[in-house]
């Protein structure tokens, strides 16, 4: 009897199936390979002896870090830095933390740059219902003709 790298005998692996990640993270199958291959997960991922990988709710865990991270705008790059170091082990915390700290302040800019362009759609949409309710709506915003000025016939 053989065991398969989730240690169980017989191909039948504890762990989750890449399908069943897949589910959960809803990452597809295609997105988990490409984080396989870009070196973004904590450690190599076990296979069973049928070639079937075998992840832990870890591996979801960080998933689904590297999913909000990646949402939030961090870029592929940055993530496979951040997955290097905390893969180092101890000792490079203050750079993991910079890292993040970086990325915190990104997202904490872009929000306020929506925050400022949700302002003024607001505002144009408090003023649109105004119009509407009152009755004024006709005309607002209607783009004018553009006016060309005339060719003199006499010069040509």
């Amino acid at each position: 009897m053989s065991e398969d790298a989730g240690g169980l005998p017989d191909g039948k692996a504890r762990g989750l199936s890449i399908g069943k990640v897949a589910d959960v993270t809803g990452l597809s199958v295609h997105a988990l390979r490409f984080f396989e291959r870009e070196g973004l997960f904590l450690r190599e991922i076990p296979r069973t002896g049928g070639g079937q990988r075998v992840y832990e709710q870890a591996d979801v865990d960080w998933l689904l870090l590297c999913g909000r991270l990646r949402d939030s705008g961090m870029p592929i790059a940055t993530i496979q830095k951040f997955a290097a170091l905390v893969r180092s082990g101890p000792g490079n915390e203050p750079d993991r933390l910079a890292l993040l700290q970086a990325h915190e302040r990104a997202v904490r800019a872009k929000i306020d740059d929506l925050s400022a362009c949700l302002e003024v759609i607001h505002g144009k949409v408090v003023t649109y219902e105004r119009h509407l309710r009152d009755g004024t709506a006709a005309g607002l915003w209607s783009p004018t003709p553009l006016t060309l000025p005339r060719r003199d016939s006499s010069v040509q």
